[in-house]
């Protein structure tokens, strides 16, 4: 696992790739994932001894297993955000809705929630845009394992204005992406698990299992509506989710 972050935190450093059959079988469960993406931050000097203050978190379904991955400060940025001071090796765009926390949540309340009870956490919400990259030249050919030791695929992270959070029918919301001058992606209800307010207790369950409580304005980022849509450098990308708000970035 040592060697792995350390060549890891080169290619985040050196702006390069890595061949994902060198490190085949490096990776052997989600637990040594999880101890990579410390090192990796660590090494980076990314959150020093602070709790991270932004993360991703998400699966497929309900019914899978959820990941999740601290966010490097340096890529996390306010709508509308220009990012042509930062390299990606094969960026894509992810369409979603980030959550904030309006107070601390220690370990033990962390055990006990529920999704129901959960959403009495969340203080506001806004448009997020994922800005998907990785540090496999094939991302295809990495096991997930490999993909969630490099932060679940992370390049960057874009936050529209926050609005006060409010329980909406989620089975309902639109979601509208544009990505350079293709025509728009619209989506309704498309969220994987029909509401991202849905994995806060997994999530949060993540964050302490160090014993250190999560502080009051921690946000997550919680699944894509859209998947992965590609993009490219210099493109323009708008994400709205009316009744919400809007984020824009420039690749």
């Amino acid at each position: 696992m040592t060697d792995l972050a350390a060549s890891l935190a080169s290619a985040w450093r050196e702006h390069r790739a890595l061949d994902p059959s060198a490190w085949t079988g490096a990776v052997t469960d989600a637990a040594k994932a999880y101890a990579v993406q410390d090192r990796v931050a660590q090494a980076m000097g990314w959150f020093g001894s602070a709790v991270p203050g932004h993360w991703k978190s998400g699966g497929p379904s309900r019914d899978a297993v959820l990941t999740h991955a601290p966010l490097p400060p340096a890529g996390v940025r306010a709508s509308p955000a220009n990012y042509g001071d930062m390299h990606f090796n094969a960026p894509g765009i992810e369409s979603e809705i980030a959550l904030r926390l309006g107070e601390d949540v220690t370990p033990e309340r962390a055990a006990t929630l529920t999704p129901e009870h959960a959403t009495a956490l969340i203080d506001a919400m806004t448009v997020s845009i994922e800005i998907v990259d990785s540090r496999w030249k094939d991302p295809a050919q990495a096991t997930a394992l490999l993909k969630l030791a490099d932060q679940q695929s992370h390049g960057a992270l874009v936050l529209g204005a926050w609005v006060p959070y409010a329980a909406r029918d989620w089975t309902t919301q639109v979601c509208e992406t544009r990505i350079g001058a293709r025509g728009p992606d619209l989506r309704r209800g498309t969220h994987p698990m029909y509401d991202p307010a849905w994995l806060l207790p997994v999530w949060l369950r993540h964050v302490t299992r160090d014993g250190r409580a999560v502080p009051a304005g921690t946000v997550v980022t919680t699944g894509s509506w859209v998947g992965v849509l590609p993009a490219q450098k210099g493109d323009t990308v708008m994400v709205e989710f009316p009744g919400i708000g809007r984020a824009e970035a420039r690749l």
